[in-house]
């Protein structure tokens, strides 16, 4: 029998307020360190559901309480890197955000320098680049349910 393929996936809590969104300067994780990036987001746990990781990513990254029914489906992205490796595969769940309880901050110093809110028209350089086709596309209020990142 073949081992089926594998993919990652992971959960994206996109917090805005009116046009702005919440982002964090990452550093120290060894993935774009120095790129701006969701201010929440990482990948499941076992037996665990998308909804459920959004709202454990938002309490353990910003400190703040965020409800599944407040969690608003942007999109689903499959995205590659085309090594061939199961751990460059991937599926990530994109939500918004514009509720929730506490005040963001940086939970997590060693892993982002810095939180800020930007104008979804006015994004810093550089962002993560599958999370910037994201943003840009929000942006101009054309988000697919399904988009696909590094196969072109």
């Amino acid at each position: 029998m073949t081992a089926r393929f594998r993919l990652v996936p992971a959960a994206y809590v996109v917090l805005r307020q009116d046009d702005q969104i919440l982002l964090q300067l990452r550093q120290g994780t060894g993935f774009m360190d120095g790129h701006w990036a969701t201010a929440a987001a990482g990948h499941l746990e076992a037996e665990e559901s998308v909804l459920e990781a959004a709202c454990r990513e938002a309490a353990e990254e910003l400190g703040i309480t965020v409800k599944a029914d407040d969690l608003v489906p942007l999109t689903a992205m499959h995205r590659t890197r085309r090594t061939g490796r199961s751990i460059d595969e991937r599926v990530d769940f994109f939500f918004e955000c514009r509720r929730w309880n506490g005040e963001p901050r940086l939970v997590e110093p060693d892993k982002a320098a810095e939180l800020r809110w930007f104008p979804l028209d006015a994004l810093p350089d550089p962002v993560v680049p599958h999370e910037r086709s994201v943003f840009e596309r929000l942006a101009c209020g054309g988000l697919p349910a399904v988009v696909t990142f590094g196969f072109d």
